[in-house]
């Protein structure tokens, strides 16, 4: 009888203490002078909420050092644009994000991911994390995110399958605070600590794991100034006193230059990568190019292609996103060994490149 006991009290601690709601009170947030106020019924439910007034700056929880476990609140954006809540928040460097586009309701883009890498929103470099959703104006979002080691899904309005999965997530912290960001009411929320509802901790299937076509091999340079006033330099060419370094590439192919080479204020630099290409005769073939935020590529040092992907420019690609489709190019190879070398310029939020060679007969990678 004992022990009989001791079990359903270990339960009810693992399954019952262990969920904490928040209080609606100041004193339970950290955040600026008139950002907040603090109300009764708000966001709809009845509840005591806490009304985001001014959504230019973080409103973090105190106290609480989140790191796997369910994360649920209530919400009622105001924000024209975004309605954000950020976990594992380690500092303004490294985090984890999901938000709300509130001017997409019903659009692939309505509801996304992305990690703060180095200070830099990476939302360009992850155009997979993000989805369509529906929700009632006007009214509360009930949303439910589910985070267990490198993975997540999102929950809205008690809907019995993820709004939004996520394979893997990509930033750097492992645990930190949790902080929401953009005018909105919120309210009913609950944190349960360790709780993941039998989401495995380890990261999903990569689509390109079995694809041999990705180069996965680079040599990558030190980052370099761009000066202001100038597009491209024959003078930022690397000449043969340049270190080169080896990189290989992470999820769907990508040399991730953030998480290597961070940096704010949104500073123009450039990086060059570099790889091998063995042919067995001459030939051409297409090369698949994803990039951010521009690309100057050169085929055993001659020129072969220009291209930018600025968004909310006429010439972005997918939005301003990183893509494998953000353009296809004819590759003229030689004879034996072809070095690709391509000067990747970013400034703009997260810069990287992916390239994928679509015909292999003959061609191997080094």
């Amino acid at each position: 009888m004992t022990k009989v006991v001791f079990l359903i009290s270990l339960l009810l601690f693992n399954g019952v203490l262990m969920a904490q709601t928040i209080p609606m009170r100041a004193e339970y947030w950290q955040f600026k002078p008139g950002m907040v106020e603090f109300v009764e019924g708000g966001a709809g439910s009845g509840a005591a909420a806490m009304k985001i007034v001014d959504g230019k700056g973080l409103v973090i929880l105190k106290g609480v050092d989140f790191s796997d476990g369910v994360i649920e609140f209530d919400l009622l954006p105001a924000e024209k644009q975004f309605s954000s809540m950020y976990f594992r928040y380690r500092d303004s460097l490294e985090s984890e994000c999901f938000y709300f586009r509130t001017d997409r309701m019903g659009q692939p883009q309505a509801i996304q991911y992305t990690p703060v890498i180095g200070g830099i929103n990476c939302w360009n470099l992850y155009d997979d994390y993000q989805t369509s959703a529906e929700w009632q104006p006007n009214m509360p979002i009930h949303t439910k995110l589910v985070v267990s080691g490198r993975r997540m899904r999102v929950y809205l309005n008690h809907g019995g399958e993820p709004a939004l999965d996520v394979p893997r997530l990509e930033g750097n912290a492992t645990h930190g605070a949790i902080c929401f960001e953009g005018q909105a009411t919120l309210s009913n929320v609950v944190i349960r600590q360790g709780q993941v509802e039998g989401l495995p901790a380890a990261e999903g299937f990569d689509p390109i794991t079995n694809d041999p076509h990705y180069i996965r091999h680079w040599l990558v340079t030190e980052p370099e100034l761009i000066p202001k006033e100038v597009d491209f330099s024959f003078a930022l060419m690397p000449d043969s006193q340049r270190v080169w370094k080896p990189v290989g590439v992470e999820r769907r192919g990508l040399v991730n230059l953030t998480r290597m080479y961070p940096a704010q204020n949104f500073v123009r630099r450039i990086v060059f990568l570099k790889t091998t290409l063995h042919s067995d005769g001459a030939k051409t073939c297409q090369l698949q190019l994803g990039f951010m935020n521009e690309v100057w590529v050169w085929l055993n040092g001659q020129w072969l292609y220009v291209d930018k992907n600025y968004y909310g420019t006429p010439i972005a690609k997918q939005r301003g996103r990183i893509s494998i489709g953000n353009s296809t190019l004819t590759v003229p190879l030689e004879k034996g060994d072809n070095q690709l070398m391509i000067g990747v310029g970013g400034g703009f939020y997260g810069w990287g490149v992916m390239a994928r060679v679509e015909e292999l007969e003959g061609i191997t990678m080094k």
